[in-house]
């Protein structure tokens, strides 16, 4: 009030983020109190995240292949075994 006139009668408090879902042409929400500082640090540990998903990947891929060369190996052998058809005959297994 002041003198002898009311403005307002009825005052509720409005969210910010209520404003910029109604019309976010007109309303943004901006991010107060974060320094560049603190975005550049949230950033870099972004990008640092997914190079280490990149490279845990990565060394899944290698091990799967190197276990199946490993295994691939395994079914090759061939054992000599003496006496059986002409000497130095390879037998599979």
């Amino acid at each position: 009030m002041t003198g002898k006139k009311e403005y307002m009668q009825c005052v509720t408090a409005v969210d910010g983020h209520w404003l910029a879902e109604l019309d976010p042409t007109l309303f943004s929400v901006k991010e107060t109190g974060r320094s560049g500082r603190a975005k550049r640090r949230t950033r870099h540990s972004h990008e640092m995240e997914g190079q280490m998903k990149e490279a845990e990947e990565e060394m899944k891929a290698r091990a799967r292949e190197q276990l199946e060369g490993e295994q691939a190996s395994i079914r090759k052998k061939e054992i000599l075994t003496p006496g059986i058809g002409e000497p130095g005959t390879p037998v599979l297994f």
